[in-house]
């Protein structure tokens, strides 16, 4: 039987005990949730946000979820959307996957007002999800904050451009399923996170990678508007312009081709909606947001330095080994006249490999971060940056900086007990230290939800402004505010992103 109808099944012959704590049971729009306390916390979760996109609603907008009858069990999460990997396993997957999970302060009052956080999972567009336990969020939760999770479609599930469906859906939204996934989420969220106490007028969307591409993509998006009052991208690579419609219809075209769908109009509609998602996994490649010119009519960059993004407060920042990420390094022979400068700005000129490197972590999202911040502030409006290079001191000796998402078991104070080992990367079991820097970055993050300003006790966090150019950095000397951050590589990198297309 299908996982998702097991779990529906499940959630069915559940009874709310009668020991629950008030708390513990709450109505929305589609009907009453049962969630569970532990310690200072109340969860729910595997909550419907819109219908399941199968058969005729494959890749069509996410429609309104249907009520349920009775109380729905909120106590287990739900599957990930299917995993759109070239080698995908079964495990734990469902297109049926459009569901959001809130970690809320225990015997809230509904109505209550509390700061909303609703954060965007990363994974290339092609994986990831919001039931990841790195993304569990107690500890945001026990400092007074309602968070949220998200389930999106992935991979040509989530971001596919076809000539049938422009055909099919005149003047309806195309393209960006998952895009529109969140910007539902977001909408269900405005309905009914009062619930569970939170206040609508007080959201913060953030995300991570993938997730903070579409932070900035929301914060570019007309549709987004009212939906979050705040937002925070993590290693959001400000730069990416997003794939022209024209040219998504023509990838959307080879990749049907490539599953041996060929026939054109409502044929190839039905051909490809008749696959499995494990079929349409065969055929995995770059996935990438595309300019549909109604949810996504342009890029973040351009929408910044136009002054038509979200007029909201902001925080982007990076880490300081982002390149860890990529397969090859940034060419320095692009540079063309400006090579021999970076070269030397980085320090390295008896290793152009490590200097190649250093210039993909900088170009792809640390000058990216300054620029978006930058002319956000010319907007008239409040941004703060981050640089995070902190690393376990056991690592300090082998590890050039910090990883590619590296951050986010520090923002979400879900640190290891032990050593853990995922692939070919070791995490140490967490040190005081390590708690430290966590608590830090847990509390900024908090501190904007809260009251907008990110500075807490145990830093103070400057505004972001070209003329101080100051970011605040979280390091293994602590956390300080750093001025004229890395300006004459970054003064560099910014002609160099000038004259070279972005997503080379």
């Amino acid at each position: 039987m299908h996982i998702r109808t097991l779990l529906a099944a499940a959630a069915a012959t559940l009874a709310v005990a009668g020991s629950a704590k008030a708390s513990d049971t709450v109505k929305v729009a589609q009907g009453e949730l049962h969630g569970a306390t532990a310690g200072t916390v109340t969860s729910f979760k595997d909550i419907p946000f819109a219908q399941p996109p199968v058969g005729d609603l494959r890749w069509r907008p996410p429609q309104p979820a249907k009520a349920w009858s009775g109380v729905r069990d909120a106590t287990q999460l739900g599957p990930q959307c299917w995993q759109m990997r070239a080698t995908p396993s079964e495990a734990n997957q469902s297109e049926d996957c459009l569901q959001l999970n809130v970690w809320s302060p225990a015997n809230f009052k509904p109505g209550a007002k509390i700061p909303v956080m609703v954060f965007i999972h990363g994974g290339s567009f092609t994986g990831g999800s919001g039931v990841n336990a790195l993304y569990d969020g107690t500890h945001f939760a026990e400092r007074g904050v309602v968070l949220v999770t998200v389930n999106y479609r992935l991979g040509r599930l989530g971001f596919f451009a076809h000539p049938a469906l422009t055909a099919e859906q005149p003047g309806q939204p195309l393209a960006n399923y998952g895009m529109m996934d969140n910007l539902a989420a977001l909408k269900w969220v405005q309905d009914n996170i009062a619930a569970f106490g939170g206040d609508p007028k007080n959201v913060t969307a953030f995300g991570e990678s993938a997730g903070g591409i579409l932070i900035n993509d929301l914060m570019a998006s007309p549709k987004a508007k009212g939906l979050f009052t705040k937002a925070i991208s993590e290693s959001g690579f400000g730069r990416i312009p997003g794939l022209p419609m024209a040219q998504a219809e023509k990838v959307g075209v080879t990749y049907a081709n490539g599953l041996g769908v060929t026939a054109t109009g409502p044929d190839a509609l039905k051909q490809l909606r008749a696959l499995s998602p494990m079929q349409l996994s065969k055929a995995a490649g770059q996935v990438t947001p595309i300019l549909d010119g109604t949810v996504l009519p342009e890029g973040p960059a351009a929408a910044f330095k136009s002054g038509r993004e979200q007029k909201v407060p902001y925080i982007d920042g990076g880490n300081s080994w982002e390149a860890s990420l990529f397969s090859t390094a940034t060419p320095l022979d692009r540079a063309g006249p400006l090579k021999d400068k970076l070269i030397a700005a980085y320090g390295s000129p008896s290793n152009l490999q490590l200097a190649q490197w250093d210039l993909s972590t900088e170009s792809l999202v640390i000058e990216p971060d300054r620029l978006l911040a930058r002319l956000h502030v010319k907007n008239g409006q409040k941004a703060w940056v981050y640089y995070d290079s902190y690393i376990p001191a056991s690592q300090r000796s082998t590890l050039h900086g910090l990883s590619h998402g590296g951050e986010l078991m520090y923002v979400f104070g879900n640190l290891p007990d032990k050593e853990r080992t995922f692939g070919t990367r070791t995490i140490p079991a967490a040190t005081a230290d390590d708690r430290k820097l966590s608590a830090a970055m847990t509390d900024a993050w908090v501190a904007f939800a809260k009251k907008t300003d990110p500075s807490t006790p145990q830093a103070a966090w400057p505004a972001y402004t070209p003329a101080n150019d100051e970011v605040l950095e979280f390091g293994a000397d602590g956390v300080h505010a750093r001025p004229q951050f890395h300006k004459t590589s970054l003064d560099l990198v910014e002609q160099f992103n000038d004259q070279v297309p972005a997503g080379r």
